[in-house]
């Protein structure tokens, strides 16, 4: 029968290895319990602030939901950080609903597009009127509608003169006596040089003794007729006015610019525009004439640009829409932010400026002075420098929530306390 021996020395190891076992686990554990109570007692030490990720001006010190929206609010990791009072804070995650966008203020060149809306007129200096040289009755009226051409010299008008046939007559009678009394047969053909009878027409009346009972108009300048002022029959007295004939080889281009962009409009300057009756076609001209007078009904004046139209393409009363592209005075660099940055409430200007180093991201209300409207941008003149970060998309929906936080805003600019309104009260507003 075998017995199996007993090796005290066995024993003794696995006693050992046991008891180093629990010495190690005591260790282990009373380490890890001191890094656990020194956590714990670190977060109670902190300050700890409990903020909703969409309405960030709901701020308490205790975990909980949003009285506004009813989520869960959320540990703000950066509870100790000094935000400033005024200025209203956005989480990334609101942003991003909001589409809020900022954009670094810079340096840039301005220039302002002036947009000028006019039409098409008669060059004033190529105006003429075709007036009555004798007093009596229309009885041919050979042009006789508004927009006929007519050249220089072309028979217009046939008019019957009691007075042109007594001036004939004595004429005549001068003509008898001529050898005694030659003064007064000069005197009598210059009657009739003033009532407009050419020399040969006067020849023809002392050698035929015949006397005109009609008298004819021929037009003195080409053009076209823009106003017919007779007809037929009509008793003229001399100097009336039969016709306003144009010339219209030369028009104007007759813009109106507002008060507001004189600044930016000079002569010399030169001006692109455009016609609906020429689609696709693009004119450039210079400015020549800036009217010195404001109309005081639409606080406007009139720009002029002269236009060779040879061919006839621009007719009077045809519309216009014309652009400049203009600098300021002096040109070089100029501060400038996107029009879309800025609220403007008729009397101020403001912008949201994103405070630096704050996360989640604070913005802060600034009043700011404009200065010159460009086409996309405003230039600004006080309130801003180079280098710092403002909202240029969704500048409505930062300054509701400043509102909603009781915060300065557009319509509330001086809010006083606003970091003691309550954070229950829904939107910070006092009814």
């Amino acid at each position: 029968m075998n017995t199996k021996k007993f090796f005290p020395g066995k024993f003794i190891i696995g006693a050992l290895l046991l008891i180093a076992g629990f010495f190690l686990g005591w260790l282990f554990f009373h380490n890890t319990k001191s890094d656990s109570e020194k956590l714990s007692q670190q977060i109670l030490t902190e300050k700890t602030i409990w903020t909703c990720s969409m309405h960030p001006q709901i701020r308490k010190d205790h975990p909980g939901q949003c009285p506004i929206c009813g989520m869960d609010l959320i540990l703000l990791q950066n509870a100790d950080a000094e935000v400033d009072d005024k200025a209203v804070v956005m989480s990334e995650s609101a942003m991003k609903l909001a589409e809020v966008q900022t954009s670094i203020v810079g340096m840039g060149s301005a220039v302002k597009e002036v947009r000028l809306y006019g039409k098409i007129q008669p060059d004033e200096r190529l105006l003429q009127s075709q007036t009555a040289h004798v007093p009596g009755r229309i009885e041919d009226l050979l042009v006789n509608a508004t927009g006929e051409s007519v050249t220089k010299g072309q028979l217009i008008a046939r008019i019957y003169s009691p007075e042109l046939a007594t001036a004939q007559k004595e004429l005549l009678e001068a003509v008898k006596i001529s050898d005694k009394y030659p003064a007064l047969q000069e005197a009598a053909r210059e009657k009739l040089r003033l009532l407009k009878l050419t020399e040969k027409q006067i020849k023809t009346i002392e050698t035929s003794g015949n006397i005109m009972t009609t008298f004819d108009i021929y037009a003195t300048t080409s053009g076209v007729v823009i106003n017919r002022k007779v007809s037929e029959g009509d008793y003229v007295n001399k100097g009336d006015v039969l016709f306003e004939v144009a010339d219209l080889s030369r028009v104007w281009g007759v813009f109106d610019a507002y008060e507001s962009d004189l600044a930016w409009i000079s002569t010399g300057q030169e001006v692109a525009y455009t016609s609906q009756a020429m689609p696709g076609k693009v004119f450039k001209g210079r400015i020549s004439f800036i009217d010195p007078v404001i109309d005081p009904v639409t606080h406007s004046t009139r720009v002029r640009v002269e236009i060779a139209n040879n061919n006839r393409q621009f007719k009077p009363e045809m519309f216009l829409n014309g652009i400049i592209q203009s600098r300021p005075v002096g040109g070089g660099k100029h501060l400038i932010i996107p029009q879309s940055a800025v609220l403007w409430t008729g009397t101020r200007s403001i912008v949201y400026v994103k405070l630096p180093g704050t996360q989640p991201p604070s913005f802060k209300m600034r009043e700011i002075t404009l200065g010159a409207a460009l086409k996309d941008f405003y230039e600004v003149t006080e309130g801003l420098t180079e280098g710092e970060e403002i909202v240029t998309n969704g500048t409505f929906s930062v300054d509701a929530a400043a509102q909603l936080a009781g915060k300065p805003s557009m319509m509330n600019p001086e809010v006083q306390n606003a970091d003691e309104k309550s954070p229950d009260v829904m939107g910070g507003h006092k009814h």
